[in-house]
């Protein structure tokens, strides 16, 4: 029972405490509400009053600084009126200015006027008083003035065209002294820089050595024994790394060759000392000489032509260590002296005397080394110093047209020279470029219009370009070859000179019925 009343009681008070929290808890809540609206109104009337204060406050300043700036911007205008015051001001005084300076440019004007009508005046009498003058003049010289104007004029121009000739001959000889300079200076970068294989075939020598020890042997002690054969010979020799072989060096055909022999003749012997080296090269020289004597001999006795002096003969042979153009100089004057006694006999000339001066042509390139000139020039002194006949020597003189030809075996040496000169593989240039620069000829020609046919001729020495003589006549044949020379010129290199022949051709054709 107590414990039900317990429970009971419990349940009561807990019921109790129920309903009367909450109440008591609103109770509160409603007072705090009326408390916190009543101090947020008060916040709200205090807060409307300052911000009431502060906006009167900033419309005070923002007054006081709209006064100020419109103060400053009055300033500012009253400043560029007071500008554009002075300025008006300035404008109107230039003005004024300009006005009288444009016053002033009238009146010189008008002045100018009136001086140039008075000079007008005055310059009329004036040529009316030199027109007479020039007639009393006339009258006097008993000359018009066209007359002696064209006197002054002839001897002005006597006067000038004689400065202009010693002027040109003067600029001549400084050209011509340049060029000779110039030409030596090429010659020396030309041999400098050409093939190896062309110097060696044309300036070398190869002397083959049992073994490397000989070449010890030539040195000598302290280079003796080769010094002694380079002083005898005029040669230098060459020992380097190639096993087996030394090189005699030398431009001139003959020392060289001495050279070889003497060479040859002492590794066989073994005897290389100074003495011995005197010795087997006094015997070398005499034994080239031989050679060369027999050479000249046997070439007279196989062309069939007597009564050729000895001298001349060694002259001769010497053309056999003599190469042109990679061409070897004797042969090619034996193919001269065949080709040259073939076109005489053809003529009813004298055969003899056309291979003589054939084979003779080119004998200043046997001692043009030696002898001050080119080898035409030294090949006609030596002809006429042993008594050759006249059309020898002029043959030699113009067989490369340095003089005019004579005789009909002169032109027959001309075209003799150009024959064995230019035949394909008789001097040392490829087949293929030689193929190829005639082409190139042929299709320069054959570019222009009015051109129908080209032909190179004498190995690409000529070129002979035939013309449609519809579309160009004289005149233009003469402009075209002058074009097809410059173009050759700027585009090709080639040795020696092209001569280009232009032919126009007209026929008129009719059928008699």
């Amino acid at each position: 029972m107590l414990y039900a009343l317990a429970a009971i009681g419990g349940l009561l008070v807990g019921g109790a405490i129920v309903f009367f929290v909450p109440y008591f808890k609103k109770m509160r809540a409603q007072t705090n509400y009326k408390k916190i609206i009543r101090d947020a109104e008060i916040k709200a009337e205090h807060i409307t009053k300052n911000a009431q204060l502060d906006g009167k406050q900033t419309i005070i300043e923002m007054k006081q600084e709209a006064n100020k700036e419109i103060q400053e911007r009055k300033a500012e205008i009253a400043q560029q009126e007071n500008k554009l015051l002075q300025r008006e001001q300035n404008i109107d005084r230039r003005d004024q200015a300009l006005s009288s300076k444009e016053q002033s440019l009238d009146d010189k004007n008008e002045n100018l006027n009136r001086r140039l009508k008075d000079i007008d005046k005055k310059e009329a009498q004036l040529q009316e008083k030199i027109d007479s003058i020039i007639v009393e003049l006339e009258k006097v010289a008993q000359m018009s003035s066209q007359e002696a104007k064209d006197e002054l004029f002839a001897k002005v121009e006597s006067k000038v065209s004689t400065e202009i000739a010693v002027y040109i001959k003067n600029k001549e000889e400084e050209a011509k002294e340049e060029c000779e300079m110039k030409a030596k200076e090429m010659l020396g970068l030309a041999m400098s820089k050409y093939a190896q294989e062309c110097t060696i075939e044309r300036c070398v020598s190869v002397v083959a050595l049992p073994s490397d020890e000989m070449k010890g042997r030539i040195i000598g002690r302290e280079g003796r024994n080769i010094r002694t054969i380079e002083q005898l010979l005029g040669v230098e020799l060459i020992i380097d790394d190639t096993p087996e072989v030394i090189t005699v060096s030398c431009f001139n055909p003959i020392r060289r060759e001495i050279a070889r022999m003497a060479l040859e003749a002492l590794i066989k012997d073994g005897r290389i000392q100074p003495g011995r080296i005197e010795e087997i090269v006094e015997k070398c020289k005499k034994e080239v000489e031989e050679s060369i004597h027999k050479t000249g001999q046997d070439v007279a006795f196989k062309l069939g032509l007597p009564r050729i002096n000895k001298e001349l003969l060694d002259y001769v042979g010497r053309l056999k260590y003599r190469t042109s153009y990679g061409q070897n100089a004797l042969e090619h004057s034996i193919e001269v002296a065949y080709l040259c006694g073939s076109m005489a006999a053809e003529l009813g000339l004298d055969q003899n005397l056309a291979k003589r001066a054939g084979l003779l042509h080119d004998i200043g390139k046997s001692v043009d080394f030696e002898q001050e000139g080119s080898h035409v020039e030294v090949g006609a002194h030596l002809a006429k110093k042993y008594g050759e006949p006249d059309v020898v020597i002029n043959s030699i003189e113009s067989h490369h047209g340095d003089v005019p030809a004579k005789s009909i075996i002169a032109n027959l040496v001309q075209a003799a020279d150009t024959l064995s000169a230019a035949r394909p593989g008789a001097r040392s240039e490829i087949l293929e470029n030689y193929i190829k620069r005639i082409e190139q000829l042929e299709e320069i020609c054959k570019s222009y219009d009015g051109v129908y046919q080209s032909f190179a001729m004498q190995s690409g020495r000529e070129l002979r370009v035939m013309v449609i003589p519809d579309k160009i006549d004289d005149v233009g044949a003469f402009k075209l070859a002058r074009e097809i020379r410059e173009r050759i010129e700027n585009e090709m290199t080639y040795p020696g000179q092209i001569k280009i022949s232009v032919i126009r051709e007209y026929r008129a054709n009719e059928i008699a019925k």
